[in-house]
């Protein structure tokens, strides 16, 4: 049986660099031989892999149409694990860096009317989600808030969309009104929110859980059951492991040589979805959606574990 095969890494150079708001950063990443960039659609985030094994994901915010760019921002965070400060002080115009992707697990899904609520850097994978609302004739509204109007990036850019935005200041307005925002929205309107975990937990109290798509920078609170072992069959590889307790699927396979892909560990990236071929997986990621994790199709191996004693998968 044949490994997975890995996804490959682009070697891209900063070729611009801005500040559109307090202490965020936007790159613009291109190759250096000038060829084309894979494409990508709204949503869709890429791994940047920085010196001493960090990898971080960061929203694609520019244009799918611009093949010969990608644009990500990135917040400085004081109390970070180290990577939005490499990205402030290293990645400069002219600097290399090693990328990977695109991958999207925060798709727009086709809908005549959206509303969209964004917090802070949230706004990243909201902003080309616009752009193709607006182009596909679609109905929608853009809820954005942040701390002070100098944090909250791409402003300028948000001008031209009118009153569909409304722009709403912590220092100014208080805390987001997401019940007002989502009163009166029509059958079929899709919801796609993007911010702090306090902001997600506010719309998924206002939203029913099939009109709602959010995407967390942070792992959503883990109240699953205690963590229990089972086995693990390993259908490529021809392989059954024991997971223990203390352990996860993903470092698991990994002991016992068994090449994956990989990212955050945290269940939030969606880099090591699985296809699950049998068994009734234990869902504790923050990417699949309410109907996705009742097909029990696919499983992030990182976090998500077994309701029962075996787990077959496609590795």
């Amino acid at each position: 049986m044949s490994e997975p095969t890995l996804e490959p890494t682009l070697e891209l150079t900063v070729a611009a660099r801005t500040a559109p708001a307090d202490g965020v950063v936007a790159l613009t990443l291109r190759r250096s031989d000038g060829g084309a960039l894979p494409g990508w659609t709204p949503g869709a985030h890429v791994d940047v892999l920085l010196p001493d094994g960090m990898t971080r994901q960061y929203s694609l915010c520019g244009s799918p149409d611009d093949r010969a760019a990608w644009r990500v921002a990135v917040l400085k965070e004081p109390g970070g694990r180290g990577g939005s400060a490499y990205v402030h002080a290293r990645l400069t115009p002219g600097a290399r860096v090693r990328v990977r992707g695109p991958r999207n697990h925060f798709v727009l899904e086709p809908a005549a009317r959206y509303r969209f609520i964004a917090g802070g850097i949230g706004i990243t994978p909201i902003l080309p989600m616009l752009a193709q609302a607006q182009a596909a004739g679609a109905e929608w509204t853009l809820l954005y808030g942040g701390r002070t109007r100098g944090s909250m990036a791409f402003l300028d850019e948000l001008e031209g969309y009118g009153d569909r935005v409304r722009i709403a200041p912590h220092d100014e307005s208080g805390l987001l009104d997401v019940a007002d925002h989502l009163r009166g929205a029509a059958p079929g309107t899709l919801v796609y929110c993007c911010g702090p975990g306090p902001l997600l937990d506010a719309v998924g109290r206002c939203r029913p859980d099939d009109a709602l798509r959010i995407e967390r920078f942070r792992p959503a609170a883990d109240d699953a059951a205690p963590r229990t072992g089972f086995t693990v069959v390993l259908a490529r590889s021809g392989r059954t492991l024991p997971v223990a307790p203390t352990a996860s699927v993903l470092e698991t396979v990994r002991a016992a040589g068994i090449e994956v892909l990989y990212s955050c560990a945290e269940g939030t990236c969606g880099t090591c979805e699985t296809d699950v071929l049998d068994g009734v997986p234990d869902h504790r990621d923050s990417v699949l959606t309410a109907a996705e994790r009742a097909a029990g199709d696919t499983m992030m191996i990182c976090v998500s574990r077994c309701t029962g004693p075996r787990l077959v998968l496609d590795l």
